[in-house]
């Protein structure tokens, strides 16, 4: 089988943008050359990419168990593609990092824009994503710093440990609110928005309430700490949620407390042992420990 790589760009970005009409805009191409690339691919694979969905395009079961490897090439296309086009342009060095999600609508965007205030010419490479594809984009070389969330997947990666205290978010005009601190006793009978079941965060608070003997009563789950965050914010209930994401919202219409026990998340710092960092990449994650350290439970 011969696929070419623009046939895998227009299905990467097909799925990226949801259209014919998105991925062209993206490609700089027709929409009938992106229609065409995906015909292509379609015979070559002898199977459906795609089922179209009130106007969208929807990716078959059979394209979506392969969308993990193309993503990572295509990205890792355009990462060597902007590599290039910096040199070209003389520009001072790229910062590459990712983070998991909570840090990145305000801890990460206002540290690397300090860090940038002073190297105009640096370009800035910065995506947000789960935990486990930040590892995956680290290794494979996508991105040279990346925080996330452990365990750790991979052999290849170098880690500088942080774990940090959860609090517990309230609506602002919770009875709950009278507190300094909450307890699982305190808590019995609020609903709970939870990350999913295999979440740090979700299992041991089941183990706090657990150990307390108290029961736990769920009542949203989601996949993100702020789609949590904002359905603490509508009154539906409480949330344990990193201070990242709770810090650094500017919108308000929610209150914090600690809660004993500590619930802790363990997250890392982590790079490849295998590529040694830029220079723009050793400053950067000096920088990146020393603001992170305030944040450290003891």
């Amino acid at each position: 089988m011969n696929l070419r790589f623009r046939q895998l760009q227009a299905f990467h970005a097909v799925i990226e943008t949801g259209t014919v009409t998105g991925a062209a805009a993206l490609l700089g191409v027709s929409q009938p050359a992106v229609s065409n690339l995906l015909y292509q691919l379609e015979r070559q694979t002898r199977f459906k990419l795609f089922e179209r969905d009130r106007g969208r395009l929807r990716a078959t079961p059979e394209a979506n168990l392969r969308f993990s490897e193309i993503d990572t090439l295509v990205r890792g296309f355009d990462h060597v593609t902007q590599a290039v086009i910096d040199l070209q342009n003389k520009q001072a060095g790229q910062l590459q990092g990712a983070s998991q999600h909570s840090m990145s609508f305000g801890f990460m965007p206002k540290l690397i824009a300090r860090f940038a205030r002073d190297r105009p010419d640096m370009s800035i490479s910065f995506q947000s994503q789960y935990s486990s594809k930040i590892q995956e984009w680290v290794m494979s070389g996508l991105f040279e710093i990346g925080i996330c969330e452990t365990p750790l997947l991979h052999d290849g990666l170098q880690a500088h440990p942080i774990r940090v205290e959860t609090r517990v978010a309230l609506p602002e005009d919770s009875p709950l609110a009278r507190h300094d601190v909450l307890t699982p006793a305190l808590l019995e009978g609020a609903p709970f928005l939870v990350m999913g079941p295999d979440h740090m965060t979700h299992r041991r608070t089941r183990e706090a309430f657990l150990q307390a003997g108290i029961p736990l009563k769920t009542r949203v789950h989601a996949q993100l700490f702020k789609n949590l965050l904002s359905f603490v914010k509508e009154g539906m209930g409480v949330a344990i949620l990193d201070p990242f994401g709770l810090d650094f919202d500017r919108e308000g219409g929610f209150i914090t407390r600690p809660v004993r026990p500590q619930i802790l998340m363990e997250m890392a710092v982590i790079t490849s042992t295998s590529r040694p960092l830029s220079s723009i990449g050793q400053e950067f994650l000096a920088l990146l420990k020393q603001e992170l350290e305030p944040y450290c439970a003891p």
